[in-house]
């Protein structure tokens, strides 16, 4: 629990400056990245920023503490939780309704081929304070709610949704059960998708120009329709990708993804 405090003057002075600054001097959107809220992520495991981190460690281990040792694990949710809520207020103080979205967990719950965790396992660990914090964020803000995970998460996105999130990103159609227009039929009234714009693990880096054209393409039509669409690449974009292609990608989104869609003329 070491490396989650409640936030400095100094860190919230940083946020309200750093959002006053992008508001007033952009046209863009605002997302605000609150650290710390990300239970469970597996990049804060082994306390690498700390001098001397006690507890558990290592990443074996804490995906085998979400059963062999829930009762912890939860009491270090539950004080995570109320540091979170602490850092929001002050945030929110500090930035206002600058803010369109706020990113509140990164941690991944899939894999290639699967969710990490059950979803009554999400559901006893963590869906409880991500609806906490979620809350919050609805009943005092504007903003809209952003969780990130990789992997394949269908058999958690209804967990997810109840939680309270608005976003999910990044939307990983390469994994199993991830088929965009799937997604979008089951799921795309309820939850927005940022992402799934273009496979970044084999299209983007491997592919032809015509085959990222064609792919972003078939995203667009599968989770265009009606809105919640926020178009990105699946992840982020590789060493040694082709120029050619990246530019392939954004000419193709713009060509295409711009209301009303030209779905018939997509190729």
């Amino acid at each position: 629990m070491e490396e989650f405090t409640v936030f400095s003057d100094q860190e919230v002075e940083y946020y309200r400056r750093s959002t006053e600054e992008l508001y007033t001097q952009t046209d863009k959107a605002l997302v605000l990245n609150v650290g710390g809220v990300s239970l469970g992520d597996i990049a804060r495991v082994p306390g690498m920023g700390l001098k001397r981190p006690r507890g558990i460690r290592g990443i074996e281990d804490w995906y085998m503490s979400l059963s062999t040792r829930r009762d912890h694990i939860y009491k270090i949710f539950e004080g995570q939780t109320e540091i979170n809520l602490v850092n929001l207020e002050k945030l929110h103080a500090a930035v206002g309704e600058r803010v369109a979205v706020a990113y509140l967990t990164g941690a991944d719950f899939g894999t290639q081929n699967g969710p990490l965790i059950s979803p009554q396992t999400y559901r006893n660990l963590f869906l409880p304070f991500h609806k906490r914090v979620n809350d919050w964020v609805h009943q005092n803000t504007t903003w809209k709610t952003l969780m990130h995970s990789c992997g394949s998460i269908w058999a958690l996105l209804d967990d997810f949704i109840s939680a309270g999130f608005d976003i999910i990103n990044p939307v990983q159609c390469s994994a199993a059960h991830m088929n965009p227009f799937d997604l979008k039929r089951k799921f795309g009234s309820r939850i927005t998708f940022w992402g799934g714009g273009v496979d970044t693990q084999s299209t983007l880096p491997f592919g032809s120009p015509q085959e990222v054209r064609s792919e972003v393409c078939e995203r667009i039509r599968a989770f265009g329709p009606g809105g919640g669409f926020v178009f990105n690449a699946v992840h982020n974009i590789q060493a040694l990708v082709p120029a050619e292609n990246v530019l392939t990608m954004y000419r193709t989104a713009r060509e295409y993804g711009r209301y009303p869609l030209r779905l018939e003329s997509a190729a």
